[in-house]
């Protein structure tokens, strides 16, 4: 089962794009499943400001976030989430997910 999740930012991109592929901050905002032992994506392109997550396994969660530049100068998020065991809340947790990244990068840009 699949989920998509869309929101808007005004922060940077790069700031929310740092702030998701941030190791230290994956499990303030990743839904359990791929929260994991903390480590960082399994793939991440800083140019497209792309990454996922997850281990590749049919049977297992994956995520992939983008994050583009918005108009007013903030950023737009799309966060796809799959679950590979067919169970049920990804669309809340895909929703769950983004709300945490938005606090969580509330927090950076206050910190930095």
């Amino acid at each position: 089962m699949a989920a998509r999740a869309v929101r808007g930012m005004s922060a940077p991109p790069e700031v929310v794009f740092s702030t998701a592929t941030d190791p230290d901050r994956a499990s303030a905002w990743l839904p359990e499943p791929l929260r994991g032992d903390g480590s960082p994506p399994t793939e991440i392109s800083g140019e497209e400001l792309r990454a996922r997550w997850g281990r590749g396994d049919a049977d297992d969660w994956s995520a992939e976030i983008r994050v583009e530049p918005a108009d007013s100068g903030g950023a737009r998020i799309q966060l796809d989430l799959a679950d590979g065991s067919g169970g049920a809340g990804p669309d809340q947790l895909a929703d769950e997910a983004l709300t945490n990244l938005a606090r969580e990068v509330a927090d950076n840009l206050q910190a930095g």
